[in-house]
């Protein structure tokens, strides 16, 4: 079955929000076996909502809307809505109340326009938003379904998983579906297409795969339809995995700064790092998880060459010798900061961002990462490209998962 995301306000198409709805929702649409066919933007047109609706009607099973729901005359989805569908609007006592509940817990007094907010479509069956005043709604016509929901993205995504996509699954799209997701770093999806070319040929017709590529990391999604089993979709996996083992760090929804803090954690090991051109990014990466405390110790952001000699210990020769973008002084960098910190582990990045101070023989983008332990220290250097935010995460990353690959994970075996 087919699915149209339609988003609504002015603020989308002058750039002022940008839409992060669109790409949740349809993945978890995805999650459940309805296919996302086309995402529309419009403004807060009446006619152009009607003739869009129109449209999509023709085409597709499920519209999922949000936004316009909101208080104030330029939110008008809920009135166009119901004129689309010949209701009328009345008093509805659950949305009322919630909205009541809503501005009580705040300690404020409740308004004329914001009891208008309990008014919804007769005919429409009705979602409370536990997190707002604006309550979803849902119409059905000719075995087509058009749900509305409010454009706060906390609000929205509530909704959807705990009474849109259930409402959807029992009612209207009883499908079994089985998804598997392996995630990578460090391997570009060309290479690893060419790697499991075989595998991927042998897939039979109900189970499929996705590259899912984003900014020095690759997910592989295996999705299994109708009489496809969990025991299937594992065995592809595990075949897989098998083939670039090297490169896989997790699954599901595993993220790279997560497992190194669990492999931390289980070895009872600490990390430093010491930052010059990712500028304490590796860093944010890691105490984003919450409980980094307990294995990281701290970070030097040494981005002029002062602090690498006066904080690091970086010795003034290696620099004039071989530059600061160098094995030698990134190797300096990873040691002083373990002796500062007295970690177990340390990371250190010395690179060109971008998008100026490149040269013939270090262009833009070349990064050298040096990640240090009792046992050694291993560095290499990259060419990461012209991009310098995408530089960063990906120089992060990279350093992350040498980490994991030559450290972590050795010790482990």
């Amino acid at each position: 079955m087919k699915a149209a995301i339609l988003t609504i306000g002015d603020e989308l198409l002058i750039g002022q929000v940008v839409d992060t709805n669109s790409s949740w929702m349809a993945q978890q649409l995805n999650f459940v076996g309805i296919r996302v066919s086309e995402k529309v933007s419009i403004g807060d047109d009446a006619s152009a909502i009607t003739k869009t609706l129109k449209r999509l009607l023709n085409e597709v099973d499920f519209i999922f809307i949000t936004g316009g729901l909101g208080p104030t005359k330029d939110d008008i989805t809920k009135h166009t809505l119901a004129a689309f569908f010949g209701d009328t609007l009345v008093m509805h006592e659950p949305s009322l109340e919630n909205v009541k509940r809503i501005f009580k817990n705040a300690g404020r007094e409740i308004n004329r326009v914001n009891i208008q907010q309990g008014m919804q479509p007769s005919k429409a069956g009705i979602f409370i938003n536990h997190n707002g005043t604006a309550s979803g709604m849902c119409f059905e016509n000719d075995n087509k379904v058009v749900v509305s929901m409010p454009g706060v993205p906390f609000e929205m995504k509530a909704m959807m998983l705990h009474q849109v996509i259930p409402m959807i699954t029992q009612r209207f799209h009883k499908v079994n579906i089985i998804h598997k997701t392996i995630c990578t770093q460090g391997i570009g999806e060309s290479f690893v297409a060419e790697k499991i070319e075989d595998i991927e040929s042998s897939l039979p017709e109900n189970i499929q795969l996705a590259y899912l590529p984003s900014v020095g990391q690759l997910k592989l999604r295996l999705s299994g339809y109708g009489s496809a089993t969990e025991k299937e979709i594992n065995a592809y996996a595990n075949k897989i995995t098998e083939r670039i083992s090297e490169n896989v760090f997790g699954f599901g929804e595993d993220i790279l700064e997560e497992v190194i803090g669990r492999l931390l954690k289980q070895e009872g090991k600490t990390l430093s790092t010491a930052e010059s051109c990712t500028g304490g990014y590796i860093a944010h990466l890691i105490t984003s998880i919450p409980g980094s405390s307990s294995y990281y110790k701290g970070s030097v952001i040494a981005y002029s060459n002062d602090i690498k000699i006066k904080q690091l210990g970086v010795n003034e020769q290696a620099i004039e010798e071989f530059g600061a973008v160098s094995k030698q002084v990134v190797e300096q960098m990873a040691a002083g900061v373990m002796k500062i910190t007295g970690s177990d582990f340390a990371i250190a990045t010395s690179g060109i961002a971008g998008p100026d101070g490149g040269s013939p023989e270090k262009p833009v983008g070349t990064v050298w990462i040096a990640v240090a332990g009792k046992s050694g220290i291993f560095s290499k250097d990259f060419k990461f490209g012209d991009n310098r935010e995408r530089n960063i995460v990906r120089a992060s990353l990279t350093a992350l998962s040498i980490l994991r690959r030559k450290f972590l994970i050795t010790a482990k075996e």
